[in-house]
């Protein structure tokens, strides 16, 4: 089932997380104030909209959740099972290079971006303690997901009582790899390939990222994993302006960035564009069948101020 997108409101939302003291969403571009090729609420510094739109977009997001503009913490995505604790927010070029980010600290906005890769928010409300992962193909064969419900663990978490919401990610009709791709997978553990099917050229299957997600989540003991059900790469559509695949094999224009944000009272996302040759610490996917896929989402978690 797939998370419906309200109409009037800039973000969507999965009934599971509606927590005791927790709000959650997944932003799409609406109400922002980005122009031309970043139109929206471009949240990405990475890109080469202007640097006043985007912190102006972040600023929305910020008090979206309640908090002020100086409380979104995101950090350098480097494809890595790294997780950082946050204790205080940090300015932008301070940033480590990680790939999920954990605290049981108010006030205090986590971010993630990805496009095509899974944005995953953690959420165990009794215990105060948030956390959100970018996890590309890389980062969840790596173990960033494992990695984040431990961080999580050492904050105090129970897994037992975790939640983790899956938001919009490509789907497994989208996902075209190469055979050294499979193969890497399937020298780790047979099993895999479960998650590959054929696709439309030989030697050339389809990932579901989605599945293989599940996979790993399902050994870390939460209570409940949902999913919001969007295709990164299906949906074209105003709200989350997502691009066709000649436009992403060109190199020329890349998807739009998801910002998902969680506090004890909420989650939400927002979108981010970029242009492929400012990417930087997020390279293309290795092999992906003609596709090169940046997977940055903004993935916001944010303990409620008391």
């Amino acid at each position: 089932m797939t998370a419906p997108i309200p109409e009037g409101r800039a973000h969507l939302a999965l009934d599971a997380l509606d927590l005791p003291g927790v709000r959650h969403g997944y932003f799409t571009r609406r109400d922002g104030v980005s122009t031309g090729l970043y139109a929206g609420r471009n949240v990405g510094f990475g890109s080469s909209d202007d640097p006043a739109a985007v912190a102006e977009n972040r600023a929305r997001c910020a008090a979206d959740l309640g908090l002020g503009p100086d409380s979104l913490v995101t950090v350098y995505q480097v494809h890595s099972p790294t997780v950082v604790t946050v204790e205080r927010s940090w300015a932008r070029e301070d940033a480590p290079q990680a790939d999920a980010l954990v605290t049981r600290r108010r006030g205090v906005a986590l971010g993630i971006l990805t496009a095509d890769c899974v944005p995953v928010l953690f959420a165990n409300s009794t215990a105060g303690v948030i956390g959100a992962a970018h996890a590309g193909w890389k980062g969840a064969f790596t173990g960033v997901l494992e990695a984040t419900v431990r961080a999580m663990a050492d904050l105090g978490a129970d897994p037992a009582r975790i939640v983790a919401g899956v938001g919009p990610h490509i789907g497994p009709d989208s996902y075209e790899v190469g055979p050294e791709f499979e193969a890497r997978f399937l020298e780790a553990d047979t099993a895999n390939a479960r998650f590959f099917h054929p696709g439309r050229r030989a030697h050339h299957p389809l990932f579901d990222i989605g599945a293989y997600v599940d996979h790993r989540l399902s050994g870390c003991g939460l209570v409940r994993v949902v999913h919001t059900g969007h295709d990164t790469v299906e949906r074209e559509d105003s709200v989350l302006q997502l691009p066709a695949v000649h436009v992403a094999a060109r190199g020329r224009l890349w998807p739009s960035y998801q910002c998902d944000s969680l506090d004890t009272r909420w989650l939400t996302a927002v979108p981010a564009r970029r242009e492929y040759p400012r990417i930087g610490a997020c390279p293309p996917c290795p092999d992906s069948g003609g596709r090169r896929f940046t997977a940055q989402a903004l993935l916001d978690m944010v303990r409620a101020p008391l």
